[in-house]
């Protein structure tokens, strides 16, 4: 997990849903097929529901770690 190499980084902890999808959303669409962005989220609906939809547009989630009160999501973009 050390060598990925992250294309973008997203910070929503100061938005809440459906923001927090949005955003991530509107940030994938600037990258490539492949490209892996890293997103910085709250617990609660941030967490449950920002992963869940991003799978739904057919992305890949790579990564969800705790660290400290906030979740750390990578996720590769996909078609």
């Amino acid at each position: 997990m050390e060598n990925l190499k992250i294309d973008a980084e997203l910070d929503i902890t100061a938005d809440v849903c459906p923001i927090t999808f949005v955003k991530t959303k509107l940030k994938l669409e600037q990258m490539q097929r492949g490209e892996i962005l890293e997103v910085v989220l709250n617990d609660g609906e941030p967490i449950q529901n920002v992963p869940r939809s991003v799978k739904g547009e057919g992305h890949k989630i790579i990564l969800v770690e705790k660290r400290g009160e906030n979740y750390r999501l990578l996720i590769e973009r996909g078609e």
